[in-house]
């Protein structure tokens, strides 16, 4: 459960090392994000020689939660860490070029199999 102001670690190799959310995408009452959602967030702080820089307004899809999400199976998945990766906002395509750590199986139904397909784990 993403909401404003929520701090995300990267999952990626954009050259950002931490993100603060400033919006949950998909209308107007939607306060909270889950696994897929798609969030603005401002970067917190970047590495000086990555793609990304300190301060700048990014896109980024929630591939790890801490509060755990039902399954239509009845099991529930949830991680230790929240966890982003930054897009491009037209392409949908993750900018980095590496994915660290395991991947939900929800970020894949959401349209992102480019983010799946990167990642070494995919539960």
């Amino acid at each position: 459960m993403i909401q404003l102001r929520s701090i995300l670690t990267l999952a990626d190799n954009c050259g950002a090392k931490r993100l603060l959310v400033i919006g949950v995408m998909g209308g107007w009452k939607k306060t909270y994000g889950y696994l897929g959602d798609i969030v603005t967030a401002v970067v917190d702080q970047a590495d000086p020689i990555g793609v990304v820089k300190d301060s700048e307004i990014v896109k980024a899809v929630i591939v790890r939660t801490r509060k755990e999400k039902g399954r239509k199976d009845g099991s529930y998945i949830r991680f230790d860490d929240n966890a982003a990766v930054v897009i491009d906002p037209k392409t949908k395509d993750p900018r980095g070029t590496r994915i660290f750590g395991p991947i939900a199986r929800e970020v894949k139904e959401a349209g992102f199999n480019k983010i799946a397909s990167l990642a070494a784990e995919v539960l």
